[in-house]
């Protein structure tokens, strides 16, 4: 499923809707970085991988900003320990 993930700078989030529902990982910025604090997938849209390609965006947009990730949501902390390629960005 190929999602349209969008940076809602108001909402301090980043956030697709799939069929009428939000899933998004919340951020916060700090000097030089991005910490990841939250990760919500609805119950509708869960086993769908979702969340895995939102936490793939969000790395790859760290990446692209030069900026450092504090990956406190346990969601995004568990793909980056499966994913060794985004250790540059702690």
């Amino acid at each position: 499923m190929e999602l349209t993930i969008q940076n809602n700078t108001a909402k301090h989030q980043f956030e697709t809707i799939v069929d009428g529902h939000t899933a998004l990982i919340a951020y916060t910025l700090f000097p030089g970085g991005i910490a990841f604090i939250h990760t919500e997938v609805p119950p509708e849209l869960e086993g769908k991988g979702i969340a895995g390609q939102l936490a793939k965006y969000v790395l790859e947009y760290a990446r692209e900003n030069h900026l450092k990730v504090k990956p406190y949501c346990p969601y995004v902390n568990a793909y980056m320990k499966r994913h060794p390629e985004y250790n540059d960005l702690l």
